[in-house]
């Protein structure tokens, strides 16, 4: 029983003063019982961890092979005179041509073949994320009223998003399109729907070509998620016809892929430049709220109303060579985690329609069981690419202790040793999706309150913005002018399917306070004392 009760956490909730009924007037207060996220102290499942050790075995091998032909080349160096060297290499050499053109032919015919086989080195040279403007502006009281005018739900909803919203971690100053919302219509339109993808993607796109000068014909790989809005032609159509792009441009368009689906259309555009040397590619991550606006009275399909806010980011990726001087980060990793063959995991975050034929996402009251158990296979993946020695030895010492002794009982086998991840780091930009599972996952990864700050933020100022939040995070954390050469930036997003994913990105330079930034004009009044656990 007590294993079973630690799943769950309480908090007591102020509804406020009672309107109606008997206690009308007095102020009244809820218990709130959750899930929390599984403790990965107490489970470890170890394929993920040896696949981790795959993964770096496999990229790794010349670390491996090219330290101990060092050492055995200085071995047989050291043991020679000045004079015994001078004649190995210049008298015997002269007698022996043959074998000198024929040492030298296979170490450059090695070295090209390794130069040749190795994967490019993929540059981020910048992004932008698209700040919306003011009179899109929305504050907690003012959405709930705008919903009330709307005349779409009874007071009952109205209330329960009103309590979502005072305990979602979400500030006043998000964007809503408000005219879809106060539509007198059942659904957003598809004209509505495209008014919205322009506004989002192209404010982006102007602002990335405009930092970077790079040309939109510049561009051969194009690729577009957007989750929930998926129109014919495709938002990828739309942008290539906009900035008239070249006709040959690879494009791609990720739809129904959740909230990591950002993570998911970096790695299909490092895979393209992989087979495509010496090209740029566009990356473009955004969600259409007012599509996915929700009227009915089903409050799993309310929840989305309350987080989902506008947003979009654009950036841009470069394998080529020349770039390494002006890029901003150098990807290191990409691990992406897919729970979708069981049936709990893919119907977690479903779309559907409700009782009165009103469509939209219906959120499932375990999804952060879910989502935990997604998150702990992941980082178990990554942890083996990115960690210190230090916690490496400790890691691979409790993997082959668990292998030896797994059959024991003993609390050391039933408790793994779970490395500090914050050491593999600098900066963290986690999903931000809605306080509770801030929280959660704060208290899980044992980050502190500096670790989890950019993703609070971001979800104060501009709410859940789907697959470009962890841009909008990372953006605060540049306007901060924290970000400085060789530091470790890790991203991790979940969302649908259920996928959880991670991107680790190394500073090329130190990072100091663009002129285009989404945060310019409030960075000062950051970080927000209130926006912490309690």
């Amino acid at each position: 029983m007590a294993s079973e009760r630690d799943l769950f956490s309480t908090e007591i909730v102020n509804r406020g003063i009672e309107s109606s009924g008997p206690n009308a007037g007095s102020l009244t207060f809820s218990v709130r019982v959750r899930r929390r996220l599984p403790d990965f102290l107490q489970s470890v499942n170890l394929k993920y961890v040896k696949l981790g050790y795959h993964y770096l075995i496999t990229h790794g091998i010349y670390l491996v092979t090219i330290p101990v032909l060092l050492l055995v080349f200085s071995a047989e160096v050291g043991s020679l005179s000045k004079e015994e060297l001078w004649k190995k290499l210049w008298q015997d050499a002269r007698c022996d041509l043959a074998t000198v053109l024929a040492f030298s032919g296979v170490f450059v015919f090695t070295l090209s073949v390794y130069f040749m086989s190795r994967p490019r080195s993929i540059y981020l040279i910048d992004f932008a994320c698209y700040k919306p403007n003011d009179d899109l502006k929305v504050s907690r009281e003012e959405f709930i009223e705008v919903a009330r005018r709307s005349g779409k739900f009874d007071e009952e909803s109205l209330e329960f998003q009103k309590r979502m919203l005072m305990s979602s971690g979400i500030g006043d100053e998000t964007y809503i399109p408000k005219e879809v919302i106060r539509s007198s219509e059942s659904s957003a339109t598809m004209k509505e729907g495209r008014a919205e993808a322009s506004m989002v993607m192209f404010g982006a796109l102007d602002e990335l070509f405009e930092k970077t000068g790079v040309r939109p014909k510049d561009v051969s790989v194009l690729v577009v998620n957007c989750s929930i809005f998926n129109p014919t032609p495709s938002l990828s159509a739309m942008i290539i016809n906009h900035y008239k792009m070249r006709g040959n441009v690879l494009s791609y368009n990720l739809g129904g892929m959740g909230c990591s689906a950002g993570i998911i259309a970096v790695d299909l555009a490092r895979d393209m430049l992989q087979s495509n040397p010496n090209n740029y590619a566009l990356v473009v991550s955004t969600e259409m709220v007012g599509f996915n606006w929700y009227q009915g009275k089903e409050r799993s399909m309310l929840v989305p109303n309350c987080f989902f806010r506008m947003g979009c980011s654009a950036i841009l990726l470069s394998n080529r060579r020349r770039d390494y001087r002006r890029a901003k980060y150098r990807l290191e990793h990409i691990v992406r985690t897919h729970k979708g063959a069981d049936d709990r995991s893919f119907s977690c975050v479903y779309q559907e329609e409700d009782a009165q034929k009103f469509k939209g996402l219906k959120v499932s009251k375990k999804l952060i069981e879910i989502g935990g158990d997604a998150l702990k296979t992941n980082i178990t993946t990554l942890g083996p690419l990115v960690l210190p020695f230090s916690e490496q030895l400790l890691f691979f010492g409790t993997l082959v202790w668990r292998y030896l002794f797994g059959g024991n009982n003993s609390a050391s086998s039933r408790k793994p040793y779970i490395p500090d991840y914050k050491l593999a780091f600098e900066h963290f930009c986690v999903h931000a999706a809605s306080k509770t599972i801030l929280d959660e996952l704060q208290r899980n990864l044992e980050l502190s309150d500096h670790n989890m700050e950019a993703s609070r933020m971001t979800l104060n100022r501009f709410g859940n913005t789907s697959s470009s939040s962890i841009w909008y995070e990372l953006a605060y954390l540049e306007a901060k002018e924290r970000v400085r050469r060789g530091d470790r930036v890790w991203q991790l997003a979940f969302g649908s399917g259920f996928k959880c994913n991670s991107v680790v990105w190394r500073s090329m330079r130190r990072i100091k306070k663009p002129s285009n930034n989404p945060w310019l004009d409030c960075i000062d009044r950051y970080p927000l004392s209130n926006t912490h656990p309690r």
